[in-house]
């Protein structure tokens, strides 16, 4: 393309044949889009040229490799210039996407002769043109080592005056050179778009069931001959995981495992005042014993750590650690790093705050005061994890420092091991959320917990598995130890199963606390968290009373999370999020959703009927996008509950009875008939 003094430097050229508006992007191409291994996205842009020849786009994406994958885009709407294509990346590491118009004229010359032809105009001269299009056509498909008779046969045929000029056209425009042209198509004034970055990283990024443990409580008990309570230990929190496999989690999250500080410790339900046995909270990090590259004394020590690590291994699950960059007045820091803390007027240092609520028992960290030294000292922390077989960390309050810092870290141990994964607790502002995604945290919590009505989880899921999705990857969390919203205290056991089920299909990664299975639904007074709360003392839950042969068998969900996480596993359109879609019910409290994916040449379809109010069975029409389904809309297929293995006759309007009386959700395999 010829130099165009009159463009400055710095803005960028339009190429031969526009493309624009190139999605997804994430901060125009500065940062990052996102997938996994093997997931389909697509990719759009506005293609045109001037006049009527044809145009046509390839997307293409480049390997860590360097090498190209190439795939045809299609016309969704002329009237608007839009084409897209579906795309995958087959391996993980930094890949690269960019559109390729490019004019096309075969296509052309097909579209015209066909009209004159027709029309006995300019016959032998657009049979003439023909033969130049198809030998540029031929040497194209040459050149990548293909079979070149058809076109041979066309080129003489357009040559051969001698024969019927329809039928010469119609040996040029036949299925087996169509066919040839859409593998190798003949592309000229090929125009490409900027590149953009895309990381691919493993499935566990995008898909994965998590349960979440106090390590301590697990086989924790109170002596009752000495009257104190009995820490658990790495080794008895180990003997917990053959339970948390069976329920089919392939993640297991540890609460901070480090030293806690007595200075302004905690007691019982976040009272001010501790007791000679309260063991404080574990996010109050710091004693003589150690900091955050230490483990609690009661716990156990690394060697016990690597065993937890190995025998979660041996049960198909990761360990994900909790990184949260607080300390309490007791840790080594405040001594060998002063620097990372602020000092006051007073000359004190300034504790954690969020008005009204007052966490004196923990210094937050400051990063500006020397970034050098915090960065590098932080960094050396996670060394130590890593070096433990530690893969996977879930960060406390990540919006609470910069955001700068964590772009730095997630890259920096990227670089030697790039299969680490990030989880953000921030429930904050949507700009900071979406920043921390943007910048590497490859998951965040969201705001699902206070997702009730149907038109919320709707718009929220539609956010969710839209735009967003090439940067953000949403983690449900039906309850957390900090939260337990109302609909959850007062729901009953139908509202545990409803937010279980929903988080579970919803969203391709899920969380669980540690007592979800027990319903455990009563919160401290004026407080949307748990009585009792396992963040301030021991919970001892006695799991052996809940297993067969044991006094309350039969009063756990634990069966429920396992058929959850069962039909998760054997269902791929599951572990997916852009592909969600949404369906309606005449009532206002029926939600109804659906995933599809292709898998080895089949449809896997799920379709989820959910009754969101947990006090009332429910009878409704729900009323299904059969396209959505991959179906005609007159189609009809086999409904199969995959909770109670019911079956039934389904079709794009179907009665439907669910609630508390019976199964709340209704979670169906669609089978065609």
């Amino acid at each position: 393309m010829p130099k165009l003094g009159g463009v400055p430097d710095g803005v960028r050229r339009i190429g031969r044949i526009p493309v624009l508006d190139v999605e997804p992007t994430v901060r125009h191409g500065e940062l990052p889009a996102k997938s996994v291994v093997h997931e389909q996205f697509v990719i759009r842009a506005k293609v045109f040229r001037e006049g009527h020849d044809a145009v046509n786009a390839t997307a293409v994406l480049t390997d860590p490799d360097g090498g190209d994958h190439y795939f045809p885009m299609r016309i969704d709407n002329p009237g608007l210039s839009a084409w897209s294509a579906t795309v995958v990346a087959d391996r993980p590491g930094w890949w690269s996407y960019r559109i390729e118009a490019w004019s096309d004229p075969y296509s052309s010359w097909a579209h015209d002769a066909g009209i004159k032809i027709g029309a006995d105009i300019d016959v032998e001269l657009m049979c003439a043109e023909g033969v130049r299009v198809l030998d540029r056509f031929r040497r194209a498909i040459a050149g990548q080592g293909a079979d070149t008779s058809a076109v041979d046969r066309a080129i003489d045929a357009l040559k051969d005056t001698g024969r019927p000029v329809v039928e010469r056209y119609s040996l040029a425009v036949s299925e087996e050179i169509r066919g040839l042209h859409r593998l190798i198509p003949l592309r000229e004034l090929v125009s490409p778009s900027a590149s953009y970055p895309l990381l691919v990283e493993r499935e566990l990024a995008l898909y994965g069931a998590w349960y979440e443990i106090f390590p301590r409580s697990e086989g924790a008990y109170y002596d009752e001959q000495a009257g104190r309570w009995v820490s658990g230990t790495l080794r008895t929190a180990a003997d917990r995981l053959p339970g948390i496999a069976r329920m089919g989690f392939d993640v297991v999250y540890l609460t901070p495992i480090h030293p806690i500080g007595t200075t302004a410790r905690k007691g019982p339900n976040n009272s001010l005042v501790a007791g000679p046995g309260d063991p404080g909270s574990p996010y109050a990090i710091g004693s003589p014993d150690g900091g955050h590259d230490s483990i609690h004394p009661d716990l156990g020590t690394f060697e016990d750590f690597d065993f937890f690590v190995e025998q979660a291994r041996r049960n198909g699950l990761e360990v994900a650690m909790d990184l949260a960059l607080q300390a309490s007045p007791d840790h080594p820091w405040v001594h060998t790093h002063p620097e990372l803390f602020t000092t006051r007027a007073d000359g004190t240092i300034a504790y954690a705050e969020n008005p009204p609520k007052k966490y004196q028992d923990i210094y937050p960290l400051n990063f500006d005061n020397d970034p050098a030294s915090a960065y590098a000292e932080v960094r050396r922390v996670i060394q130590v994890w890593l070096d433990h077989g530690v893969r996977i960390f879930r960060v406390d309050n990540p919006h609470t420092k910069p955001v700068a810092f964590w772009q730095w870290l997630i890259a920096d141990v990227a670089k030697r091991y790039p299969e680490t994964i990030w989880l953000a607790e921030a429930f904050t502002k949507p700009a900071m959320m979406r920043a921390l995604a943007e910048v590497g945290f490859q998951q965040s919590y969201t705001y699902y917990a206070w997702r009730n009505l149907r038109w919320e989880l709707e718009e929220y899921g539609r956010e969710l598995a839209g735009d967003s999705a090439a940067y953000m990857r949403p983690s449900f969390w039906p309850t957390t130890h900090d939260i337990l919203t109302p609909y959850m205290q007062y729901g009953g056991p139908a509202a545990w199963k409803v937010r279980a089920a929903v988080a579970a299909t919803m969203s391709p990664t899920y969380g669980i606390y540690s007592g979800y299975e027990l319903h455990e639904h009563v919160a401290r007074q004026g407080a949307e968290e748990q009585l009792d709360n396992e963040k301030y003392q021991y919970k001892d839950r006695q799991w052996f009373r809940y297993e067969p042969g044991g006094d309350l068998e039969g009063q756990s969900l634990a069966w429920y999370l396992q058929r959850l996480n069962e039909i998760r596993r054997a269902h791929p359109a599951l572990r997916w999020l852009r592909n969600l879609r949404f369906h309606t019910a005449d009532d206002e409290n029926v939600l109804v959703f659906s995933k599809s994916r292709l898998v080895d040449g089949g449809r896997d379809t799920i379709l989820v009927v959910a009754n969101l109010d947990p006090h009332t069975t429910r009878e409704t029409t729900v009323h299904l996008d059969m396209a959505a389904l991959g179906m005609a809309s007159w189609s009809t297929f086999s409904a199969h509950d995959l909770v109670t293995d019911s079956w039934w006759d389904w079709r794009s309007d179907n009665f439907v009875r669910v609630g508390p009386d019976w199964e709340p959700v209704h979670i169906i395999e669609v089978r065609s008939h």
